[in-house]
């Protein structure tokens, strides 16, 4: 059995680091288990959020939405894409266009693969994001961004994602892709698991869901429903 977990929302709050008790419960039981984390967020942050020790741990990290494997601190492979400048003025002008008038920069961010964009930006703190996501809840923006996106450029697969951004990648190269290198079945946790999360490509392929509201029950349901049953599975393999 394999445990696949998003980090944003999941496992960390969104876009910070993990709860340090929390993280040294995780550690182990990534030792003691077959662990995978998938984010949309590079390797480096999903570093600086989970810790080296947890990113060596996992059988593997998979970045970027899939896009690009570490395993061992070893890179496996990557896809890369570009947007087209239509693609791009397209962004420009959803940003243009808000109603939300906070804008801190780095508003669409190139990563492996992906392109991540955020009307608030990349650069807002916890009270700008906060504010965003208060606004995002009342309009439906994000939603509203990728039904058009997805309309107008067929190529393209947008998602809502995290607490304020949509990533987008071309049809297909989403988190669903990271079946392809897990043998096995799959109990996968995310926050975002419902038709047009990010989470959701993934969510299909699993055996076992969890669409969890924050790291917190994450924690709580490793610890009341897999602990016991991981335990008895090492104990029998030790």
């Amino acid at each position: 059995m394999n445990f696949v977990f998003d980090v944003d929302g999941t496992i960390t709050p969104s876009r910070e680091k993990m709860d340090e008790k929390f993280q040294e419960y995780f550690l182990d039981f990534c030792h003691k288990n077959t662990v995978y984390l998938v984010t949309g967020s590079d390797y480096a942050k999903t570093e600086e959020q989970v810790g080296p020790e947890i990113c060596f741990a996992a059988e593997g990290v998979f970045n970027c939405s899939g896009n690009m494997l570490t395993r061992r601190n070893v890179e496996m492979y990557r896809n890369d894409f570009e947007l087209t400048d239509d693609e791009r003025m397209a962004l420009k002008n959803e940003l243009y266009a808000s109603g939300f008038s906070v804008r801190t920069g780095n508003h669409i961010e190139h990563r492996i693969g992906t392109v991540n964009f955020s009307v608030v930006g990349r650069n807002a703190n916890k009270h700008e994001r906060q504010q965003y996501v208060r606004w995002d809840n009342a309009t439906g923006e994000r939603v509203s961004i990728c039904a058009r996106m997805n309309e107008w450029f067929p190529r393209l697969e947008c998602l809502v994602g995290g607490e304020t951004s949509i990533d987008i990648c071309l049809r297909g190269y989403n988190k669903g892709q990271v079946k392809n290198h897990i043998h096995g079945s799959i109990i996968f946790f995310g926050d975002r698991c419902n038709p047009g999360g990010n989470d959701y490509s993934l969510a299909l392929l699993a055996e076992i869901v969890h669409n969890v509201q924050d790291w917190r029950e994450t924690e709580s349901l490793l610890r009341t429903r897999y602990e016991r049953i991981t335990g008895k599975q090492n104990r029998t393999n030790g």
